[in-house]
């Protein structure tokens, strides 16, 4: 796993492959959000080059990174540019890795790009009925790796586009239960192997993935199972794989 360590200048670097065993030393943030188009994120290659500040992607990651020193982290993690996509083997170690990898956040930060906190004229609702109303009405919510985003950490804490704090997965339970159907106790930190699994199925039947195949791959974390990944195998096979390792497990 590598993370991003802020640096002095306000720039960033990607630290070296830290192992599993030697992770607790870098207690780090991580970062949910909605992917823009793919040419605006940052990608892996970005960093190692140091490019990519004028891709609209980078406004997330340098939230991140100021939200994350805010609450005393040096480091944090963020999909677009952490991860060597380019590279079969990494991209299928970290999506097996992935809900372990937000489950061991310190942090996680849900940046909620089409929520707006301003108030846009003096005869709108107050401000925080205007961006309840966009809250629940968030891509965010239908995305399908999202779902494993909030219920692995312990913390999630949700950013409108300003940067303003929402609340988190707990003052906001009963809204987001209202709005996802999924179980106040799942988003209490409850073990969600005390769900059946056709609940946990139920919990993502209205996401969606740019991938179909990821739509079963998003689950893997949520139902403590991992796979090899087929893409192209479509997203029929890759649910019948998915359901054969939960079943076999």
């Amino acid at each position: 796993m590598r993370l991003l360590e802020r640096q002095s200048d306000g720039g960033f670097r990607l630290t070296d492959d830290i192992l599993d065993k030697d992770i607790s030393r870098y207690p780090y943030a991580i970062l949910s959000h909605r992917w823009g188009q793919a040419s605006e994120e940052v990608t892996f290659e970005d960093m190692i080059h140091g490019s990519g500040r004028e891709k609209a992607g980078y406004e997330k990651i340098r939230f991140c990174g100021e939200q994350a020193a805010m609450d005393g982290l040096k480091y944090f993690w963020v999909d677009s540019c952490c991860i060597r996509k380019s590279s079969d083997a990494e991209l299928s170690e970290a999506i097996n890795s992935m809900y372990r990898w937000y489950s061991r956040a310190a942090r996680c930060y849900a940046y909620m790009s089409d929520v707006c906190t301003t108030k846009r004229s003096r005869g709108d609702m107050d401000a925080q009925s205007t961006w309840e109303s966009a809250f629940r009405a968030s891509e965010w919510f239908l995305r399908g790796w999202t779902l494993q985003e909030l219920l692995a950490p312990g913390l999630v804490e949700f950013f409108s586009r300003e940067r303003k704090r929402l609340g988190d997965k707990i003052s906001l339970s009963q809204t987001i239960h209202e709005i996802t159907g999924i179980a106040i106790p799942a988003l209490h930190g409850i073990c969600l192997s005390q769900f059946s699994v056709e609940e946990r199925f139920k919990w993502a039947q209205n996401r969606r993935t740019t991938r179909e195949e990821d739509w079963a791959y998003s689950l893997l974390g949520i139902f403590g199972t991992s796979m090899p990944l087929i893409y192209g195998e479509g997203r029929d096979r890759s649910i019948g794989r998915l359901r054969k390792e939960i079943n076999e497990a």
